[in-house]
């Protein structure tokens, strides 16, 4: 395979990984403009279950196996999707009332995933605040190619990326540019252990960025980053190979937008801590020569579930 073709296998699953990358018709114009009704503490209520989704979903579907080779080419070509599905508890948070605005100083508000009817809160002199609605998503997903080299000394290094610009320039509803990428390398701890142990075992870590969407001074409107760091097992029957993985994860975004409750006109800028995370991903995987499909589940911050398909050796 040329390199010509491998950069265009990718784009067959972009249109994918697009619409799960929302899982709403509500592009990032939109969502800025929701957004831009909020600042501080507010704004990470109203985007924490989009945060917490991202950085499952982006630690999900590394592997598939914990067997790598000692010496020899192996090339696997590998589409991975992940998904999160939300809670009753991710459809609202506490929000407090902004400005000069005198009367409740809280109320219950959707969030980025909630229903898309804001809360009208009535204040002193019959004045009235409005929280904005949300999308109304059930789930949120992520779909990614990725490419798997190995192997020398038992260790094989993976890559995941795709890039691509949703909509026209100068269109309102434009998602705009969506870039993904991700590198990661493992090591086979079995080949230290002898033939007669009964699991194969590796290591590994793997790096990851997701950037969404410019704001009009050409900063990413979400830039985030995620890190897995951990162990795989798995048992090769043949046909089927379960495997398990425990592994801390970190993730953190950090979101630029406009906001239309602050006086400043310097965009906002909002951090999200970095959150770690204990990981445990279960699965299996079904085996016929050159190709595999496998399916987990992942226990996390917040749960998750992949499916991957693989082609190569």
């Amino acid at each position: 395979m040329n390199r010509l073709s491998f950069y265009r296998l990718p784009a067959a699953f972009v249109c994918l990984a697009a619409a799960l990358l929302l899982s709403a018709p509500a592009a990032e114009a939109q969502l800025e403009d929701q957004l831009s009704a909020y600042t501080g503490v507010n704004a990470e209520g109203y985007l924490g279950p989009l945060a917490d989704a991202f950085g499952s979903n982006l630690n999900s579907g590394l592997y598939h196996t914990a067997s790598i080779g000692g010496f020899g080419p192996q090339v696997s070509l590998e589409i991975k999707a992940m998904a999160v599905k939300f809670g009753d508890d991710d459809r609202f948070f506490t929000a407090q009332t902004e400005g000069f605005f005198v009367g409740p100083e809280s109320g219950e508000a959707p969030t980025v995933v909630g229903p898309t009817e804001g809360v009208t809160v009535e204040g002193d002199g019959g004045a009235m605040y409005t929280f904005p609605g949300g999308f109304d998503v059930s789930s949120f997903g992520l779909a990614a190619p990725q490419i798997r080299i190995g192997a020398v000394a038992g260790t094989e290094a993976l890559v995941r990326y795709f890039a691509a610009e949703f909509g026209s320039e100068g269109e309102t509803t434009e998602l705009g540019d969506v870039s993904l990428f991700g590198f990661g390398v493992r090591h086979s701890l079995s080949q230290y252990l002898g033939a007669v142990f009964p699991v194969a075992l590796s290591a590994g870590f793997f790096y990851q960025t997701l950037d969404v969407g410019k704001t009009a001074s050409g900063a990413d409107f979400i830039a985030s980053e995620a890190l897995s760091i951990g162990v795989q097992a798995s048992k090769d029957f043949g046909f089927v190979e379960p495997y398990a993985g425990l592994s801390f994860d970190s993730f953190n975004m950090d979101v630029t937008y406009d906001s239309d409750s602050d006086d400043s006109e310097d965009p906002i800028k909002l951090s999200f801590d970095s959150e770690k995370t204990a990981h445990l991903a279960m699965g299996v995987t079904l085996k016929v020569p050159f190709v595999s499909v496998n399916g987990e589940f992942n226990v996390a911050g917040q749960n998750s579930f992949a499916v991957g398909l693989a082609v190569g050796n």
